[in-house]
């Protein structure tokens, strides 16, 4: 006769790490299954990747963009590696809402049964989140920096000869940080839902997280340019005062 399963409620500290290994590996499986497909586009991928930089060398030299050639390599391995990781980070861009999926599934135990019910919004809020601000990296972090840090180099007549792992680095970083910055939202919701936060708090303490979002983007955002971080550090706070309204939503109203 089979034992009846432990409650969500009742798991034990070490029913829980099981419970997220098995998470990890379901996460790893899924980010393999993309991986295996998004290395059959990896020249594509790699075509989408470059293109926003290259369009901003090419507004900053007055160039058209089909003449522009400037990544080069001096290791063999380079662009092999190249190509694998940005189909790696791809992979886990396009299965982000089946991973947020596994994420839900192993907080779902700790929350209360009517909370349960919220894994379809849950998992559509925090994918459209990260792809919307993945979105928004590629469509105007990337011409912003793209400018700026062409800039210099075509008003000094200094030809580009980058490297593509370099520029990848760049890419990914500012795809990725972008992304979790926009899952702001949804953290304070939580924080407010369980009663960590309120946005009373949130408004009372905004100079406070001015600071703290002005050096998380000093530490975090790409480039060693000022410009970079305060850019960065507008769009953040813009997301800060956002959650505000969000935690303001999440908060359990006295009865």
């Amino acid at each position: 006769m089979a034992l009846p399963a432990t409650p969500p409620d009742k798991m034990s500290f070490w029913e829980h790490l099981q419970e997220l290994r098995v998470r990890i590996v379901r996460s790893l499986g899924i980010v393999a299954v993309g991986f295996a497909i998004t290395y059959a586009y990896r020249f594509k991928l790699w075509a989408w990747a470059q293109k926003p930089f290259l369009e901003a060398m090419a507004r900053q030299t007055g160039k058209p963009v089909g003449s522009l050639d400037p990544f080069a390599f001096t290791d063999l391995t380079e662009p092999f590696f190249s190509m694998m990781r940005l189909s790696l980070w791809a992979a886990a861009v396009f299965c982000a809402p089946f991973l947020f999926y596994q994420l839900w599934a192993f907080i779902r135990p700790g929350l209360l049964p009517k909370e349960r019910r919220l894994v379809i919004p849950f998992v559509f809020v925090t994918s459209a989140c990260f792809l919307a601000g993945s979105a928004f990296a590629y469509f105007q972090a990337f011409k912003f920096l793209g400018d700026i840090l062409f800039q210099e180099a075509a008003q000094a007549g200094l030809r580009a000869n980058l490297h593509a792992s370099d520029y990848l680095d760049l890419f990914i970083s500012t795809t990725l940080i972008t992304g979790v910055m926009f899952e702001l939202p949804v953290l304070f919701f939580f924080l407010a839902k369980f009663r960590i936060v309120t946005a009373r708090l949130m408004l009372k303490y905004w100079r406070h997280a001015t600071i703290a979002i002005l050096i998380f983007s000093a530490f975090f955002t790409p480039g060693d340019v000022v410009v970079t971080t305060i850019f960065f550090s507008v769009v953040l706070l813009g997301l800060y005062f956002i959650s505000v309204l969000v935690a303001w939503a999440a908060e359990p109203r006295a009865k």
